[in-house]
């Protein structure tokens, strides 16, 4: 008899809330969860699909170990025994940083994912750690790390409330929103609408979410922050500055216009390819509105000034008086956050602390760039050990990251390798050791990152909607296992790294003394704690111990585990609200306008203002079926539109002799690939667009759908050099490329057309 049963969408930012159908143990349907406190019944194309995303044959059941060059099926027992027989060596004649650790974008979408890599970092105590956040969103982290001495303090617009709404780099109709949650993005920006609001998109692209607005800048790929200096110069050069409320927590303002007052629009105006009336158009009515908000996305942080324009977003949001203000910018307030400090200063937020070996990278957030994984491992220096053995965690980075043909053969040189993946994919194929998660619908499912970019104060939680089938191990335990493994106490009961973490944490917080449990017993605490396993009670810690907790029996009202447990549809904790100067931990303990690092970057931002492509630059795309790489195995969410084709504007067609639907190559600095035509209006002149997560042609892996379909890897275009350097974001857009018809249909070389 088929029963319902609840689940919060993991696969986008979204985190919608569904109820999937089971029958016989199988998932056989989701639709919008109409109850979610959050969600409200909205659900994409890939939350209907959650079904057959859960039941792909292709995913791994058992795991695999390398047995004479070849990967098995291997018991668990067998599998963790290869880890610490290959890790533990590493470790022990190398030292910690021989071991790098790769994080995917996953992770932040699965309860494990959020509580165990950084025990495991903890535990190796190494630094060569790499993660999609430099493929991503590093430049806001690093931005907000400087405004506002906490790099995971960032604003997010407030949606619901907002007059005006000015999009850079963003399509949330296609990615349902990044780094601002916010289930039916689309809905909500139609809501702006229709209640007399203004929204303005900037982007080369005329994207759905373009389509929408009410007015769309084609600018040049790579000038957001130009744009953008250009807006914040307008305000202060038409006395337009309002600081509101919130001037006494804001320092460094005469400072800010003296180094803005060279991005006259004027002179921006040839760079962005926008008039120079229209730059100051934009910023009269961001500051007449009554409320509004700047938001930039991936477009504006994945290319070489990408933490400046992520500051100038924020800039922007400071000088018309909307940070920390409804309907501006808020910080959101999410259920597990630490116990929310006194304001007053803090010990700030540092660049650089150490660096990468072979390039110097600095390091930012305690990561490396992931673009110098590959030089970490195969270039030998004087300076430190190679990346010897290497753990990712859900992470694909041969067609995440640049050059992947190099990072390829990279990995085929380690010493050793364990993956942590559902699939045996372009990455995964290397390891010595894969260790495959059970499918979603097996698993619990908390949003410990997504709720802190939450644009509506919520907390939801919902336990596996599936039994874990014979043989599956939970990916809690999988990864708790791994870091007993890789720290050298193979064989401890795995639950010992809960209680560790647990106990840690209450000792820490009795010490604290603005904590609810100053001065308190921790083992009295802890015995108050409920869940049904070791990851549950460090959930209902962190619920206990947060800014809505009970603060174990101090607050009977306050919440726990239970009372979460007892709201399956979630619980609702109100509007985003002004925190201001709590968040901030800068050492002034106000926000800082202008930091040094900041101040130090805008030379090399000036000496773009004389920069023009000479031909074709390349920017990304997504779709809304698929998430990187992951979707591209279900047929559900391939064919149609989700294509991997080359999109040139129909004047560079006609130069280049580009037929629609004829194949072309496509060539970087990284090398080339070839991709069908689609000839379109939709990207301006001088822009081709391609997307990523494609190129699954590579042996050895068992993706069969996605194989029939490969498409190309567009980050094989790159050959890993290009860098924002503040913050080691790649840079995946805007990027110089040279495009001909397929060689094979016309003979012609690169070098004849561009």
């Amino acid at each position: 008899m088929p029963r319902t049963a609840l689940r919060i969408c993991p696969l986008c930012e979204a985190t919608c809330g569904l109820t999937l159908t089971i029958d016989d143990g199988r998932v056989t349907g989701a639709r919008g969860d109409r109850d979610d406190v959050f969600s409200k019944g909205f659900v994409c194309p890939k939350g209907a699909a959650f079904g057959a995303v859960d039941s792909d044959p292709d995913r791994l059941r058992t795991p695999l170990v390398r047995v004479d060059g070849e990967l098995r099926e291997a018991t668990w027992e067998q599998a963790f025994d290869a880890v610490a027989a290959g890790i533990r060596p590493v470790v022990e004649r190398h030292g910690p940083h021989a071991v790098g650790i790769v994080l995917g974008n996953p992770n932040v979408h699965t309860v494990a994912g959020a509580l165990y890599p950084p025990v495991l970092i903890a535990g190796l105590g190494t630094r060569s750690l790499f993660t999609a956040s430099t493929l991503d969103q590093m430049p806001k982290h690093v931005s907000s790390g400087l405004l506002f001495g906490d790099a995971n303090a960032i604003p997010v617009p407030d949606l619901d409330r907002t007059d005006h709404l000015l999009l850079i780099g963003a399509n949330p109709l296609e990615s349902n929103g990044s780094l601002c949650t916010a289930p039916d993005f689309p809905g909500r920006l139609k809501a702006l609408k229709a209640r007399g609001g203004t929204l303005t998109v900037v982007d080369p692209r005329r994207t759905r979410t373009a389509r929408l607005a009410d007015r769309h800048l084609a600018v040049r790929p790579g000038t957001d922050a130009l744009l953008l200096a250009a807006m914040a110069h307008t305000l202060f050069d038409e006395g337009l500055v309002d600081l509101g409320e919130r001037a006494p927590h804001i320092q460094e303002l005469d400072e800010l216009a003296a180094a803005l007052r060279d991005f006259i629009p004027e002179a921006v105006s040839g760079a962005c390819d926008v008039d120079a009336e229209t730059l100051r158009t934009l910023a009269r009515e961001l500051a007449a509105a009554p409320t509004a908000a700047v938001y930039g996305r991936i477009g504006s942080c994945t290319v070489p000034h990408g933490t400046l324009a992520s500051w100038l977003v924020d800039v922007l949001n400071i000088l018309t008086g909307n940070l920390d203000r409804p309907g501006g910018a808020l910080f959101p307030q999410a259920a597990t956050d630490r116990t929310p400090r006194p304001a007053g200063p803090g010990r700030g937020f540092a660049l650089g602390r150490w660096h990468s070996r072979v390039s110097r990278h600095p390091e930012a957030k305690g990561e490396l760039p992931l673009s110098a994984l590959a030089e970490e491992i195969d270039t030998p220096t004087d300076e430190g050990e190679p990346v010897r053995a290497l753990v990712a965690v859900a992470a694909n980075p041969v067609l995440s990251a640049p050059d992947g043909d190099r990072l390829d053969k990279a990995l085929g040189s380690l010493d050793f390798m364990v993956s942590v993946d559902p699939y045996l994919n372009e990455t995964s194929r290397h390891a010595d050791v894969v260790l495959p998660p059970p499918p979603p619908a097996q698993s619990p499912h908390h949003d410990f990152a997504f709720n802190t970019l939450a644009v509506r104060n919520q907390v939801r939680y919902t336990r596996a909607a599936v039994p874990l089938e014979p043989g599956r191990m939970a990916e809690t335990e999988i990864l708790a296992r791994l870091v007993l493994a890789a720290t050298g106490m193979h064989g401890t009961d795995p639950g010992a790294v809960d209680a560790m973490v647990i106990d840690r944490t209450l000792a820490k917080a009795v010490r604290e003394p603005h904590s609810p449990v100053h001065g308190r017993d921790p083992k009295e605490l802890a015995a108050l704690l409920t869940g049904a396993d070791g990851p549950e009670r460090r959930l209902d810690t962190m619920l206990r111990l947060g800014p809505y907790g009970d603060g174990f029996g101090a607050d009977p009202d306050g919440l726990t585990l239970e009372k979460l447990l007892a709201h399956p549809h979630g619980i609702d904790l109100g509007p985003l609200r002004p925190r201001l100067p709590q968040p901030l931990k800068t050492r002034s303990g106000k926000v800082e306008l202008l930091p040094e690092p900041i101040a130090a970057d805008l030379p090399r931002l000036r000496a773009a203002l004389g920069e023009r492509p000479a031909g074709l630059v390349l920017v990304g795309r997504r779709h809304l079926r698929s998430n990187n790489s992951w979707m591209h195995n279900v047929p559900a969410l391939t064919g149609g539109s989700n294509r991997c084709t080359l999109h040139l504007h129909p004047e560079d067609a006609g130069r280049l002799g580009v037929r629609d639907g004829e194949p072309v190559r496509i060539k970087g600095a990284g090398g080339e690939v070839t991709a069908p035509a689609e000839v379109t209006d939709a990207v301006r002149p001088g822009v081709v667009s391609l997307p990523h997560g494609w190129g699954h042609d590579r042996p050895g892996t068992r993706t069969r759908h996605a194989a029939t379909d490969p498409g190309a890897n567009v980050n094989q275009l790159l050959d890993g050099s290009l860098l924002d350097p503040l913050s080691g974001n790649a840079v995946l857009n805007g990027f110089p490329v040279e495009v001909v018809p397929s060689a094979a249909a016309t003979g012609e070389t690169f070098g004849a057309l561009t």
